[in-house]
Protein backbone atom coordinates (compact mmCIF):
# COMPACT_ATOMS: atom_id res chain seq x y z
CA UNK A 1 0.00 0.00 0.00
CA UNK A 2 1.66 3.00 -0.94
CA UNK A 3 2.48 5.96 1.58
CA UNK A 4 0.26 8.70 1.33
CA UNK A 5 2.38 11.05 3.21
CA UNK A 6 5.21 10.54 0.91
CA UNK A 7 3.45 10.43 -2.50
CA UNK A 8 2.28 13.88 -1.29
CA UNK A 9 5.33 14.62 -0.41
CA UNK A 10 6.98 13.01 -3.80
CA UNK A 11 5.08 15.02 -5.94
CA UNK A 12 5.12 18.47 -4.38
CA UNK A 13 9.31 18.41 -4.19
CA UNK A 14 9.09 17.10 -7.95
CA UNK A 15 6.84 19.70 -8.90
CA UNK A 16 9.02 22.45 -6.77
CA UNK A 17 12.16 21.49 -7.85
CA UNK A 18 11.00 21.56 -11.59
CA UNK A 19 10.41 25.24 -10.61
CA UNK A 20 13.50 25.36 -9.01
CA UNK A 21 15.21 24.83 -11.93
CA UNK A 22 13.47 27.73 -13.83
CA UNK A 23 14.51 30.52 -11.23
CA UNK A 24 17.92 29.46 -11.24
CA UNK A 25 18.21 29.79 -15.32
CA UNK A 26 16.59 33.35 -15.19
CA UNK A 27 17.63 34.50 -11.60
CA UNK A 28 20.14 37.01 -13.23
CA UNK A 29 17.47 38.35 -15.80
CA UNK A 30 15.01 38.41 -13.05
CA UNK A 31 17.78 40.32 -11.28
CA UNK A 32 18.71 42.84 -14.72
CA UNK A 33 15.25 43.55 -14.73
CA UNK A 34 12.33 45.70 -13.20
CA UNK A 35 10.41 42.73 -11.79
CA UNK A 36 7.49 43.07 -9.18
CA UNK A 37 8.74 42.70 -5.62
CA UNK A 38 6.53 39.81 -5.06
CA UNK A 39 8.18 37.96 -8.02
CA UNK A 40 11.29 38.39 -6.80
CA UNK A 41 10.80 37.28 -3.18
CA UNK A 42 9.17 34.60 -4.80
CA UNK A 43 11.63 33.34 -6.74
CA UNK A 44 14.06 33.42 -3.65
CA UNK A 45 11.54 31.74 -1.66
CA UNK A 46 11.54 28.57 -4.15
CA UNK A 47 15.35 28.08 -4.33
CA UNK A 48 15.25 28.43 0.00
CA UNK A 49 12.58 26.17 -0.01
CA UNK A 50 14.18 23.03 -2.21
CA UNK A 51 17.61 24.09 -0.62
CA UNK A 52 16.65 22.90 2.75
CA UNK A 53 14.42 19.80 1.84
CA UNK A 54 16.03 16.81 1.98
CA UNK A 55 14.63 14.85 -0.68
CA UNK A 56 15.07 18.04 -3.16
CA UNK A 57 18.09 17.86 -5.60
CA UNK A 58 18.74 21.21 -4.44
CA UNK A 59 19.22 20.16 -0.80
CA UNK A 60 22.31 21.80 0.38
CA UNK A 61 22.84 23.36 -3.05
CA UNK A 62 25.43 26.11 -2.72
CA UNK A 63 23.97 27.66 -6.33
CA UNK A 64 20.80 27.82 -5.14
CA UNK A 65 21.81 29.77 -2.01
CA UNK A 66 23.83 31.81 -3.36
CA UNK A 67 21.25 32.82 -6.14
CA UNK A 68 18.31 33.01 -3.39
CA UNK A 69 20.88 35.35 -1.28
CA UNK A 70 21.30 37.72 -4.42
CA UNK A 71 17.75 37.49 -5.43
CA UNK A 72 16.87 38.82 -1.68
CA UNK A 73 19.95 41.86 -1.96
CA UNK A 74 18.48 42.72 -5.29
CA UNK A 75 14.71 42.61 -3.28
CA UNK A 76 16.52 44.99 -0.49
CA UNK A 77 17.83 47.50 -2.84
CA UNK A 78 13.64 47.81 -4.24
CA UNK A 79 12.95 48.84 -0.86
CA UNK A 80 11.97 52.39 -0.46
CA UNK A 81 13.57 54.64 2.05
CA UNK A 82 10.48 54.64 3.85
CA UNK A 83 10.46 50.74 4.30
CA UNK A 84 7.71 49.90 1.66
CA UNK A 85 7.59 48.47 -1.93
CA UNK A 86 6.39 50.56 -5.18
CA UNK A 87 4.55 48.72 -8.00
CA UNK A 88 1.37 49.38 -8.97
CA UNK A 89 0.71 50.76 -5.98
CA UNK A 90 2.62 53.77 -5.09
CA UNK A 91 4.37 52.91 -1.64
CA UNK A 92 1.44 50.42 -0.39
CA UNK A 93 1.29 48.86 2.83
CA UNK A 94 -0.98 45.66 2.00
CA UNK A 95 1.49 45.43 -1.59
CA UNK A 96 4.62 45.03 0.95
CA UNK A 97 2.66 43.07 3.47
CA UNK A 98 2.40 40.14 0.72
CA UNK A 99 5.90 40.23 0.09
CA UNK A 100 6.27 40.11 4.24
CA UNK A 101 3.75 37.22 4.62
CA UNK A 102 6.74 35.13 2.37
CA UNK A 103 9.87 37.10 3.04
CA UNK A 104 8.68 35.73 7.47
CA UNK A 105 7.89 32.17 5.51
CA UNK A 106 11.62 31.53 3.66
CA UNK A 107 12.79 33.07 7.43
CA UNK A 108 11.02 30.15 9.01
CA UNK A 109 12.38 27.74 6.53
CA UNK A 110 15.92 28.86 7.48
CA UNK A 111 15.46 27.21 10.66
CA UNK A 112 15.55 23.87 9.09
CA UNK A 113 18.50 24.76 7.16
CA UNK A 114 22.06 22.47 7.93
CA UNK A 115 24.07 25.68 8.01
CA UNK A 116 21.82 28.34 9.11
CA UNK A 117 22.35 30.34 5.76
CA UNK A 118 23.45 33.75 8.33
CA UNK A 119 24.21 35.82 5.26
CA UNK A 120 20.72 35.01 3.96
CA UNK A 121 19.12 35.48 7.17
CA UNK A 122 20.74 38.78 7.89
CA UNK A 123 19.54 39.59 4.46
CA UNK A 124 16.03 39.05 4.89
CA UNK A 125 15.98 40.24 8.86
CA UNK A 126 16.97 43.67 7.65
CA UNK A 127 14.06 43.90 5.16
CA UNK A 128 11.67 42.54 7.26
CA UNK A 129 12.64 45.32 10.44
CA UNK A 130 12.70 48.37 7.78
CA UNK A 131 8.48 47.26 6.74
CA UNK A 132 7.80 46.05 9.98
CA UNK A 133 6.96 50.07 11.13
CA UNK A 134 5.29 51.13 8.12
CA UNK A 135 3.35 48.28 8.27
CA UNK A 136 2.50 48.33 11.29
CA UNK A 137 1.58 52.38 10.94
CA UNK A 138 0.03 51.73 7.30
CA UNK A 139 -3.22 51.94 6.18
CA UNK A 140 -5.28 49.82 3.47
CA UNK A 141 -7.88 50.20 0.91
CA UNK A 142 -9.85 46.84 0.28
CA UNK A 143 -11.61 44.38 2.88
CA UNK A 144 -9.21 41.80 2.23
CA UNK A 145 -5.96 43.97 2.89
CA UNK A 146 -6.95 43.64 6.20
CA UNK A 147 -6.33 40.17 6.43
CA UNK A 148 -3.08 40.37 4.58
CA UNK A 149 -1.76 42.93 6.36
CA UNK A 150 -2.31 41.47 9.73
CA UNK A 151 -0.57 38.19 8.78
CA UNK A 152 2.06 39.76 7.78
CA UNK A 153 2.26 41.47 11.20
CA UNK A 154 1.74 38.26 13.08
CA UNK A 155 4.35 36.33 11.22
CA UNK A 156 6.81 39.52 12.09
CA UNK A 157 5.67 39.55 15.68
CA UNK A 158 6.54 35.82 15.88
CA UNK A 159 9.73 36.56 14.77
CA UNK A 160 10.40 39.94 16.30
CA UNK A 161 8.01 40.34 18.87
CA UNK A 162 6.93 44.06 19.54
CA UNK A 163 4.14 44.73 21.66
CA UNK A 164 2.72 47.77 19.31
CA UNK A 165 2.68 44.80 16.23
CA UNK A 166 0.52 42.59 18.55
CA UNK A 167 -1.71 46.02 19.53
CA UNK A 168 -2.06 46.93 15.80
CA UNK A 169 -3.28 42.93 14.76
CA UNK A 170 -5.62 43.39 17.67
CA UNK A 171 -7.05 46.99 16.33
CA UNK A 172 -7.36 45.21 12.54
CA UNK A 173 -9.68 41.92 14.12
CA UNK A 174 -11.72 43.81 15.92
CA UNK A 175 -13.29 45.17 13.20
CA UNK A 176 -14.55 41.42 12.43
CA UNK A 177 -14.36 39.36 9.54
CA UNK A 178 -16.50 40.06 6.73
CA UNK A 179 -17.29 36.41 6.49
CA UNK A 180 -21.59 35.71 5.38
CA UNK A 181 -23.16 32.79 6.80
CA UNK A 182 -22.97 30.97 3.51
CA UNK A 183 -19.11 30.62 3.41
CA UNK A 184 -18.15 33.94 1.41
CA UNK A 185 -16.28 37.15 2.13
CA UNK A 186 -17.87 40.19 1.31
CA UNK A 187 -15.90 40.51 -1.59
CA UNK A 188 -17.59 37.02 -2.80
CA UNK A 189 -14.42 36.61 -4.60
CA UNK A 190 -13.08 32.80 -4.87
CA UNK A 191 -10.08 34.43 -6.11
CA UNK A 192 -9.29 36.49 -3.24
CA UNK A 193 -10.59 33.85 -0.78
CA UNK A 194 -7.92 31.63 -2.24
CA UNK A 195 -4.65 33.93 -2.47
CA UNK A 196 -5.75 35.92 0.48
CA UNK A 197 -8.04 35.99 2.85
CA UNK A 198 -8.49 32.66 3.58
CA UNK A 199 -4.20 31.56 3.69
CA UNK A 200 -3.80 35.19 5.77
CA UNK A 201 -6.93 34.10 8.53
CA UNK A 202 -5.16 30.62 8.67
CA UNK A 203 -1.70 32.34 9.28
CA UNK A 204 -3.31 34.20 12.05
CA UNK A 205 -5.13 31.11 13.47
CA UNK A 206 -2.05 29.51 13.81
CA UNK A 207 -0.12 31.85 14.69
CA UNK A 208 -2.37 34.20 17.42
CA UNK A 209 -3.90 30.41 18.87
CA UNK A 210 -7.26 31.40 17.64
CA UNK A 211 -9.31 28.26 16.04
CA UNK A 212 -12.34 30.36 15.50
CA UNK A 213 -10.49 32.31 12.66
CA UNK A 214 -9.64 28.59 11.09
CA UNK A 215 -13.47 27.87 11.70
CA UNK A 216 -14.38 30.64 9.49
CA UNK A 217 -11.77 29.84 6.58
CA UNK A 218 -13.46 26.09 6.71
CA UNK A 219 -16.98 27.65 6.29
CA UNK A 220 -15.17 29.52 3.28
CA UNK A 221 -13.68 25.84 1.51
CA UNK A 222 -17.26 24.79 2.10
CA UNK A 223 -18.57 27.47 0.22
CA UNK A 224 -15.86 26.70 -2.76
CA UNK A 225 -16.37 22.97 -2.97
CA UNK A 226 -20.28 23.56 -3.08
CA UNK A 227 -19.42 26.35 -6.06
CA UNK A 228 -16.78 23.66 -7.58
CA UNK A 229 -17.96 22.84 -11.33
CA UNK A 230 -17.43 19.81 -13.37
CA UNK A 231 -14.65 21.37 -15.61
CA UNK A 232 -12.40 21.23 -12.81
CA UNK A 233 -13.06 25.08 -11.79
CA UNK A 234 -15.15 27.55 -8.78
CA UNK A 235 -18.00 29.83 -9.78
CA UNK A 236 -17.21 33.54 -9.66
CA UNK A 237 -20.64 35.00 -10.76
CA UNK A 238 -21.67 36.13 -7.99
CA UNK A 239 -17.96 38.10 -7.82
CA UNK A 240 -17.68 41.49 -6.37
CA UNK A 241 -14.26 41.51 -7.87
CA UNK A 242 -12.39 41.44 -11.18
CA UNK A 243 -12.82 37.19 -11.13
CA UNK A 244 -16.62 37.96 -12.12
CA UNK A 245 -16.70 37.62 -15.95
CA UNK A 246 -15.49 34.13 -15.44
CA UNK A 247 -14.56 31.39 -13.52
CA UNK A 248 -11.03 30.60 -11.62
CA UNK A 249 -9.26 26.78 -11.20
CA UNK A 250 -9.72 24.86 -8.23
CA UNK A 251 -6.48 23.29 -8.03
CA UNK A 252 -4.05 25.94 -6.80
CA UNK A 253 -7.39 25.68 -3.64
CA UNK A 254 -5.39 21.90 -2.99
CA UNK A 255 -3.37 22.64 -0.03
CA UNK A 256 -6.45 24.62 1.78
CA UNK A 257 -8.36 21.37 1.33
CA UNK A 258 -5.79 19.02 2.76
CA UNK A 259 -4.94 20.81 5.87
CA UNK A 260 -9.09 20.86 7.13
CA UNK A 261 -8.87 17.57 5.47
CA UNK A 262 -6.25 15.90 8.02
CA UNK A 263 -6.71 18.54 10.79
CA UNK A 264 -10.93 18.09 11.05
CA UNK A 265 -11.51 14.92 9.28
CA UNK A 266 -13.33 16.01 6.81
CA UNK A 267 -13.97 13.53 3.93
CA UNK A 268 -15.81 16.21 1.81
CA UNK A 269 -12.64 17.69 1.70
CA UNK A 270 -10.22 15.34 1.35
CA UNK A 271 -12.59 14.28 -1.84
CA UNK A 272 -12.11 17.94 -3.07
CA UNK A 273 -8.33 17.09 -2.24
CA UNK A 274 -8.16 13.75 -4.45
CA UNK A 275 -10.34 15.41 -7.31
CA UNK A 276 -7.39 17.86 -7.79
CA UNK A 277 -4.48 16.58 -10.06
CA UNK A 278 -1.05 18.47 -9.93
CA UNK A 279 0.17 20.91 -7.76
CA UNK A 280 -0.55 24.71 -9.06
CA UNK A 281 1.60 26.51 -6.31
CA UNK A 282 4.72 24.03 -5.60
CA UNK A 283 6.74 26.69 -3.97
CA UNK A 284 4.37 27.67 -1.39
CA UNK A 285 3.04 23.57 -1.23
CA UNK A 286 6.61 22.50 -0.20
CA UNK A 287 7.34 25.67 2.44
CA UNK A 288 3.79 24.50 4.21
CA UNK A 289 4.80 20.34 4.57
CA UNK A 290 8.40 21.41 5.28
CA UNK A 291 7.12 23.83 8.53
CA UNK A 292 3.91 21.86 9.12
CA UNK A 293 4.83 18.13 8.52
CA UNK A 294 1.62 16.15 9.07
CA UNK A 295 -0.13 18.42 6.11
CA UNK A 296 1.70 16.02 3.94
CA UNK A 297 0.10 13.01 5.78
CA UNK A 298 -2.42 10.79 4.53
CA UNK A 299 -6.29 12.12 4.02
CA UNK A 300 -8.97 10.35 5.53
CA UNK A 301 -11.47 8.79 3.86
CA UNK A 302 -13.39 10.59 1.11
CA UNK A 303 -16.54 11.69 0.97
CA UNK A 304 -17.64 12.20 -2.58
CA UNK A 305 -19.86 14.89 -3.37
CA UNK A 306 -23.92 13.62 -3.39
CA UNK A 307 -25.92 15.46 -6.11
CA UNK A 308 -27.93 18.29 -5.09
CA UNK A 309 -28.46 21.98 -5.04
CA UNK A 310 -26.57 24.69 -2.80
CA UNK A 311 -28.37 28.34 -2.30
CA UNK A 312 -26.20 31.19 -0.91
CA UNK A 313 -29.05 33.78 -0.21
CA UNK A 314 -26.47 36.07 0.74
CA UNK A 315 -24.87 36.10 -2.72
CA UNK A 316 -27.78 35.62 -4.91
CA UNK A 317 -26.60 32.27 -5.92
CA UNK A 318 -27.78 28.36 -6.52
CA UNK A 319 -25.46 25.62 -8.04
CA UNK A 320 -26.70 22.60 -8.70
CA UNK A 321 -24.81 19.79 -9.86
CA UNK A 322 -25.06 15.95 -10.30
CA UNK A 323 -21.80 14.49 -12.26
CA UNK A 324 -20.93 16.45 -15.30
CA UNK A 325 -24.24 17.82 -14.95
CA UNK A 326 -23.70 21.53 -13.10
CA UNK A 327 -26.45 24.50 -13.36
CA UNK A 328 -25.86 27.77 -11.74
CA UNK A 329 -28.41 30.29 -10.99
CA UNK A 330 -27.40 33.71 -10.18
CA UNK A 331 -29.50 36.65 -8.96
CA UNK A 332 -27.53 38.90 -6.49
CA UNK A 333 -26.23 42.23 -8.93
CA UNK A 334 -25.31 45.26 -6.80
CA UNK A 335 -26.65 47.09 -9.51
CA UNK A 336 -30.11 47.68 -8.10
CA UNK A 337 -29.05 48.82 -5.01
CA UNK A 338 -26.14 51.15 -6.55
CA UNK A 339 -26.93 52.27 -9.94
CA UNK A 340 -23.99 52.07 -11.82
CA UNK A 341 -20.79 49.60 -12.93
CA UNK A 342 -17.88 49.93 -10.52
CA UNK A 343 -14.80 48.17 -9.57
CA UNK A 344 -16.30 46.26 -6.22
CA UNK A 345 -20.00 45.97 -7.21
CA UNK A 346 -21.29 42.62 -8.68
CA UNK A 347 -22.76 43.68 -12.11
CA UNK A 348 -22.65 40.67 -13.69
CA UNK A 349 -25.59 40.38 -16.33
CA UNK A 350 -25.23 36.52 -16.33
CA UNK A 351 -28.26 34.92 -14.93
CA UNK A 352 -27.44 31.22 -15.81
CA UNK A 353 -24.83 28.63 -16.78
CA UNK A 354 -24.99 24.62 -17.31
CA UNK A 355 -22.36 22.73 -17.70
CA UNK A 356 -23.06 19.15 -19.92
CA UNK A 357 -19.55 16.86 -19.56
CA UNK A 358 -17.65 19.45 -22.71
CA UNK A 359 -20.43 20.70 -23.61
CA UNK A 360 -20.88 24.33 -21.82
CA UNK A 361 -23.14 27.15 -21.94
CA UNK A 362 -21.14 30.07 -20.13
CA UNK A 363 -23.78 32.37 -19.84
CA UNK A 364 -27.61 33.36 -20.73
CA UNK A 365 -28.64 37.33 -20.49
CA UNK A 366 -31.50 39.13 -21.46
CA UNK A 367 -29.79 42.31 -23.13
CA UNK A 368 -33.13 44.60 -23.87
CA UNK A 369 -33.04 48.45 -25.66
CA UNK A 370 -34.89 50.28 -22.60
CA UNK A 371 -33.00 54.04 -21.85
CA UNK A 372 -29.80 52.45 -22.17
CA UNK A 373 -29.90 50.97 -19.05
CA UNK A 374 -28.28 47.77 -20.27
CA UNK A 375 -28.88 43.91 -19.71
CA UNK A 376 -31.34 42.43 -16.82
CA UNK A 377 -29.56 42.00 -13.75
CA UNK A 378 -31.65 40.54 -11.03
CA UNK A 379 -31.83 42.12 -7.69
CA UNK A 380 -32.13 38.78 -5.68
CA UNK A 381 -32.81 34.92 -5.81
CA UNK A 382 -35.84 33.60 -4.34
CA UNK A 383 -35.37 29.42 -3.89
CA UNK A 384 -38.54 27.29 -3.89
CA UNK A 385 -37.09 23.99 -4.21
CA UNK A 386 -35.11 23.50 -7.73
CA UNK A 387 -37.26 26.72 -8.65
CA UNK A 388 -35.47 30.03 -8.93
CA UNK A 389 -37.09 33.18 -9.19
CA UNK A 390 -35.21 36.41 -10.31
CA UNK A 391 -37.20 39.95 -10.42
CA UNK A 392 -35.79 43.46 -11.22
CA UNK A 393 -37.93 46.71 -11.97
CA UNK A 394 -35.51 49.21 -14.30
CA UNK A 395 -36.77 52.77 -14.40
CA UNK A 396 -36.49 55.76 -16.04
CA UNK A 397 -38.02 59.06 -16.20
CA UNK A 398 -39.28 61.91 -18.65
CA UNK A 399 -39.20 65.52 -16.93
CA UNK A 400 -40.84 68.61 -17.41
CA UNK A 401 -40.10 72.57 -17.06
CA UNK A 402 -38.86 73.49 -13.93
CA UNK A 403 -41.24 74.86 -11.43
CA UNK A 404 -41.28 78.84 -11.51
CA UNK A 405 -39.26 79.35 -8.04
CA UNK A 406 -36.41 77.02 -9.71
CA UNK A 407 -35.94 78.58 -12.95
CA UNK A 408 -33.00 81.07 -13.63
CA UNK A 409 -32.24 83.90 -16.59
CA UNK A 410 -28.73 82.98 -16.59
CA UNK A 411 -29.84 79.25 -17.81
CA UNK A 412 -27.14 78.16 -15.61
CA UNK A 413 -28.22 75.03 -13.42
CA UNK A 414 -26.10 72.78 -11.32
CA UNK A 415 -24.72 69.61 -13.07
CA UNK A 416 -26.80 66.76 -11.69
CA UNK A 417 -26.58 63.22 -12.10
CA UNK A 418 -30.00 61.87 -13.08
CA UNK A 419 -29.31 58.42 -12.39
CA UNK A 420 -28.43 57.83 -15.89
CA UNK A 421 -26.72 60.37 -17.26
CA UNK A 422 -25.85 63.75 -16.12
CA UNK A 423 -26.86 67.26 -17.08
CA UNK A 424 -26.96 70.59 -15.91
CA UNK A 425 -30.89 70.68 -15.99
CA UNK A 426 -31.53 70.77 -12.11
CA UNK A 427 -33.39 66.94 -12.20
CA UNK A 428 -33.95 67.31 -8.24
CA UNK A 429 -36.28 69.98 -8.75
CA UNK A 430 -38.12 69.06 -12.02
CA UNK A 431 -41.71 67.33 -12.14
CA UNK A 432 -41.13 63.36 -13.59
CA UNK A 433 -43.16 60.86 -15.02
CA UNK A 434 -41.02 57.78 -14.91
CA UNK A 435 -41.04 55.08 -17.09
CA UNK A 436 -40.62 51.02 -15.99
CA UNK A 437 -40.11 47.93 -17.36
CA UNK A 438 -41.23 44.92 -15.08
CA UNK A 439 -39.26 41.47 -15.42
CA UNK A 440 -39.63 38.26 -13.86
CA UNK A 441 -37.52 35.25 -14.84
CA UNK A 442 -38.15 31.55 -13.33
CA UNK A 443 -35.70 29.19 -13.59
CA UNK A 444 -36.51 25.26 -13.07
CA UNK A 445 -33.90 22.57 -13.04
CA UNK A 446 -34.69 18.84 -13.60
CA UNK A 447 -32.90 16.17 -14.60
CA UNK A 448 -30.34 17.51 -17.04
CA UNK A 449 -32.65 19.69 -18.05
CA UNK A 450 -33.46 23.69 -17.19
CA UNK A 451 -36.45 25.58 -17.96
CA UNK A 452 -36.09 29.10 -18.44
CA UNK A 453 -39.80 31.07 -18.31
CA UNK A 454 -39.71 34.77 -18.98
CA UNK A 455 -42.32 37.49 -18.34
CA UNK A 456 -41.54 41.44 -19.30
CA UNK A 457 -44.15 43.98 -18.73
CA UNK A 458 -44.59 45.93 -21.01
CA UNK A 459 -43.52 43.62 -23.79
CA UNK A 460 -43.13 45.68 -26.67
CA UNK A 461 -39.70 46.91 -25.06
CA UNK A 462 -37.36 45.23 -27.80
CA UNK A 463 -35.41 42.09 -25.90
CA UNK A 464 -33.03 39.70 -26.64
CA UNK A 465 -31.75 36.30 -25.07
CA UNK A 466 -28.04 35.52 -25.53
CA UNK A 467 -26.79 32.01 -24.81
CA UNK A 468 -22.40 32.40 -25.00
CA UNK A 469 -21.54 28.20 -25.60
CA UNK A 470 -17.87 27.61 -24.74
CA UNK A 471 -15.14 27.37 -27.68
CA UNK A 472 -14.69 24.55 -29.46
CA UNK A 473 -18.13 23.05 -30.29
CA UNK A 474 -20.43 23.58 -33.13
CA UNK A 475 -24.21 24.87 -33.06
CA UNK A 476 -26.35 23.25 -35.39
CA UNK A 477 -30.05 24.51 -36.55
CA UNK A 478 -28.86 27.66 -36.93
CA UNK A 479 -28.47 30.91 -39.20
CA UNK A 480 -25.92 33.53 -38.91
CA UNK A 481 -26.42 36.52 -37.54
CA UNK A 482 -24.76 40.07 -36.89
CA UNK A 483 -22.74 38.87 -33.68
CA UNK A 484 -23.50 34.98 -33.61
CA UNK A 485 -26.13 32.96 -34.39
CA UNK A 486 -30.01 32.55 -33.99
CA UNK A 487 -32.34 29.68 -34.45
CA UNK A 488 -33.18 29.10 -37.80
CA UNK A 489 -37.00 27.80 -36.42
CA UNK A 490 -37.66 27.00 -32.35
CA UNK A 491 -34.86 25.09 -31.57
CA UNK A 492 -31.60 24.90 -32.04
CA UNK A 493 -28.17 22.45 -30.54
CA UNK A 494 -24.74 23.27 -29.25
CA UNK A 495 -22.86 19.58 -29.45
CA UNK A 496 -18.88 19.88 -28.58
CA UNK A 497 -17.53 16.05 -28.50
CA UNK A 498 -20.46 13.32 -27.82
CA UNK A 499 -21.74 15.65 -24.73
CA UNK A 500 -24.63 18.26 -26.19
CA UNK A 501 -26.85 21.21 -25.37
CA UNK A 502 -30.36 21.39 -26.97
CA UNK A 503 -32.21 24.85 -26.76
CA UNK A 504 -36.27 24.48 -27.48
CA UNK A 505 -38.40 27.75 -27.16
CA UNK A 506 -42.02 28.21 -27.70
CA UNK A 507 -42.22 31.55 -29.14
CA UNK A 508 -39.51 34.62 -30.61
CA UNK A 509 -39.49 37.34 -32.15
CA UNK A 510 -37.14 38.90 -34.92
CA UNK A 511 -33.73 39.28 -34.63
CA UNK A 512 -32.65 43.25 -34.86
CA UNK A 513 -29.55 43.18 -32.81
CA UNK A 514 -27.60 41.50 -30.45
CA UNK A 515 -26.09 42.33 -27.11
CA UNK A 516 -26.02 46.07 -26.14
CA UNK A 517 -24.28 46.47 -22.85
CA UNK A 518 -26.05 49.83 -21.66
CA UNK A 519 -24.91 53.44 -21.53
CA UNK A 520 -22.50 52.89 -18.75
CA UNK A 521 -19.89 51.34 -21.27
CA UNK A 522 -21.11 52.50 -24.54
CA UNK A 523 -20.36 55.95 -23.36
CA UNK A 524 -16.74 55.24 -22.95
CA UNK A 525 -16.75 52.87 -26.17
CA UNK A 526 -16.55 50.19 -23.50
CA UNK A 527 -18.50 46.48 -23.14
CA UNK A 528 -18.98 43.77 -21.02
CA UNK A 529 -19.76 41.10 -23.54
CA UNK A 530 -19.76 37.81 -23.15
CA UNK A 531 -17.03 35.13 -25.03
CA UNK A 532 -17.39 32.63 -27.07
CA UNK A 533 -20.38 31.09 -29.55
CA UNK A 534 -23.33 33.07 -29.11
CA UNK A 535 -26.94 32.24 -29.91
CA UNK A 536 -29.75 34.86 -29.68
CA UNK A 537 -33.12 33.86 -29.07
CA UNK A 538 -35.69 37.20 -29.75
CA UNK A 539 -38.45 37.91 -27.29
CA UNK A 540 -41.91 38.34 -28.87
CA UNK A 541 -43.87 41.22 -28.55
CA UNK A 542 -46.04 39.74 -25.71
CA UNK A 543 -42.53 39.83 -23.55
CA UNK A 544 -43.51 36.02 -22.65
CA UNK A 545 -41.31 33.03 -23.67
CA UNK A 546 -40.56 30.04 -21.98
CA UNK A 547 -36.70 28.60 -23.34
CA UNK A 548 -35.76 24.71 -22.38
CA UNK A 549 -32.32 23.21 -22.24
CA UNK A 550 -31.53 19.66 -22.43
CA UNK A 551 -28.22 18.36 -21.97
CA UNK A 552 -27.81 14.87 -24.18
Amino acid sequence: MPDSRTDFAAAVTAAADALAREVLAGADALAASDPHHRQVMGAARTLVACAVNPASEFYGSAQAQTAALRLVEHLAGMQADNGLFDGENFASPPDTAFTVNDLCDTYALLAIAPEGLPDLKDALERIALAAAGPLRLGGLHTPNHRWELSSALAKLNRHWPDGRIAARIEEWLAEGVDIDADGWYSERSPNYALWVSNPALIALGEHLGRPALLDLVERSLKAVAAAALPDGTVETVHSRRQDQKGTIPLAPFLTQFRRFAIRRGRGDFAAVAEGIGGIADPAAALTEILLEPDLAGPLPAAEPRKAGTVVSPGSGLAVARDGDFAVTVYGGSDYAAHGRIRSGLATNPTFLRVFAGAAVLDSVRLSRDFFGLGPFRADGLAADGNTFLLREKASAAYYGPLPDGFRREDAVYDLADEGRFSASMDFAHRPAEPVALETRIEVTVGEREVAVKIEADPGRVRQVLELAFRDGGGLEGVRPVEGGFEPEGTAAVYRHGADRISVEVDARGAFTRGYHPGEDYTHLGGTDAAQGIRLYVPLPRSGRCTLVLRAG
